[in-house]
């Protein structure tokens, strides 16, 4: 499998940068949140963003105000990258007992992926747990863990044996809850990450089925400094794509020495 940054000479050149293969992978994914691109917007990112995006994520509700919705969809896919309507619709159509419902619009619109998730509303875990694998038949499942209400603090044996069932359910990847804002779920209020939390999780699951919202710069090197270049990270602005993937390989202050004489 090609390395994603051997297309560049330069790159080619340097000495111990960390491993970072191509697409399709299975690790060090980024899923960005495209919270109402233009259609020109999105080809923009697409021309240097798509090598290093496997997901796009439409961020709650605002995919539906996106008037060339379809026509991006269509482009993000022939880009190879797989996108997705937020969990917080599907909660939207859940709670209001529409669930069929979103299923038809997740059809109409060719979409083979969906986000199951409940941060915003309380609904038993068996239940959720239930629908991932009902939309499984159809459908690839990322489900999220975590709760969008800060107040709501879940402990650790709590965040480890939901995503043990959710995965079991049928879930391809358990993303763990941040916001767009990165302030709740593995997040403190002020930003900082809940690293016993995130430390513990990952004694119990694979570090490859956790995909870890983490918006903001501190929190991405956090992440690569602890799990390495291969870490998925989510919740990424499209215009942060690039600075991220130079975090993942060493080439900004802020991750320099991390894989120097390795």
């Amino acid at each position: 499998m090609d390395q994603a940054h051997s297309t560049h000479p330069a790159l080619q050149l340097l000495e111990e940068l960390p491993q970072r293969f191509a697409k399709p992978r299975s690790a060090g994914l980024t899923m960005v949140m495209d919270k109402g691109l233009s259609f020109a917007d999105a080809e923009s990112f697409i021309e240097n963003a798509s090598p290093f995006t496997d997901f796009v994520k439409f961020g709650w509700s605002t995919g539906l105000f996106n008037r060339r919705l379809k026509d991006k969809i269509k482009l993000y896919k022939d880009a190879d990258i797989r996108c997705y309507l937020g969990g917080t619709l599907f909660e939207i159509y859940a709670v209001r007992q529409q669930v069929t419902e979103f299923k038809l619009l997740v059809e109409s619109l060719e979409l083979d992926t969906v986000e199951i998730s409940d941060g915003s509303l309380d609904m038993p875990h068996d239940r959720k747990c239930e629908f991932i694998a009902d939309f499984r038949r159809d459908f690839n499942v990322l489900s999220e863990v975590g709760s969008k209400d800060a107040d709501k603090i879940i402990a650790p044996y709590r965040w480890i044996a939901m995503m043990k069932a959710e995965l079991s359910a049928g879930s391809e990847l358990v993303i763990a809850e941040a916001r767009e804002a990165g302030n709740v779920g593995i997040f403190r209020s002020t930003g900082e990450v809940r690293s016993g939390l995130v430390e513990e999780i990952l004694t119990q699951i694979p570090s490859e089925k956790i995909l870890w919202e983490a918006p903001n710069k501190a929190q991405q090197t956090w992440f690569i400094r602890m799990q390495g270049a291969n870490v998925s990270l989510g919740n990424i602005a499209p215009s942060e794509v690039i600075p991220l993937e130079t975090l993942r390989l060493g080439l900004r202050s802020d991750t320099f020495e991390k894989f120097l004489g390795r």
